[in-house]
């Protein structure tokens, strides 16, 4: 039962870590993360929002127009590590999710060596701890810029509001450090020695119960002789 109840614990625990990368990859496609509202009228009132790739408008009649940045070198610094950032928590989810399919107990990948899978299971954890703490700085950043920018009374330029990709990615970021501290928690290593103990405690259980049946046979043989 207890054998059953870790390995439930373990998928559940990566299905959070699997949804936080899912989140991620959606967060950084999102075109919403940062929003603005133009009004030049009863009529003509236009939306402007952009993300770490482009930017977009769009007015009441419903016309989306989207544009690229035009250069990496003309970006401000914090899109360009907002960039790096987010682009590392995918690669990581992705090895954390490698890592911890092939460390649970219910894989077949190194057969019983459970040791060997504890710590594997155990890295992927420390992946997704990784791909969250990412998240959160690259969300994070992001989100104080806008705030910034808008409480400043000085400042010429449009401001913007937090946009729904940041929220996802706070999500994100969430689930995948819950997924990673708990998967730490519950991936138990076991050391050498206590895989010896176990596997000396069976041999010693097979010497012994040979022996009982040596020795009965013997008796056995012994008495048909005497018997004759």
């Amino acid at each position: 039962m207890k054998e059953i109840l870790e390995v439930v614990l373990e998928a559940f625990f990566l299905l959070l870590g699997f949804l936080g990368w899912l989140m991620v990859g959606v967060a950084l496609s999102n075109r919403y993360w940062k929003v603005s509202k133009v009004d030049g009228g009863l009529i003509t009132t236009s939306t402007i929002y952009e993300n770490l790739w482009m930017s977009c408008t769009t007015d009441s009649t419903g016309v989306h127009f989207c544009e690229d940045f035009p250069s990496l070198l003309e970006l401000n610094g914090y899109i360009q590590a907002c960039r790096a950032l987010m682009i590392t928590s995918i690669v990581s989810g992705t090895f954390g999710l490698v890592a911890t399919l092939a460390g649970m107990q219910c894989s077949k990948i190194g057969g019983e060596n459970y040791v060997l899978k504890g710590r594997v299971a155990a890295v992927g954890g420390v992946c997704f701890l990784f791909q969250g703490i990412c998240t959160v700085i690259a969300v994070s950043w992001y989100a104080a810029n806008i705030t910034q920018l808008f409480f400043d009374q000085f400042y010429p330029g449009i401001k913007y509001e937090l946009g729904e990709a940041l929220y996802i990615g706070w999500s994100s970021a969430t689930l995948a450090i819950c997924g990673g501290s708990f998967l730490l928690c519950a991936c138990k290593v076991k050391t050498t020695n206590e895989k010896i103990k176990h596997h000396y405690q069976k041999s010693s259980g097979r010497h012994v119960s040979s022996t009982v049946a040596i020795s009965q046979s013997v008796a056995n043989n012994y008495g048909r002789k005497v018997y004759v």
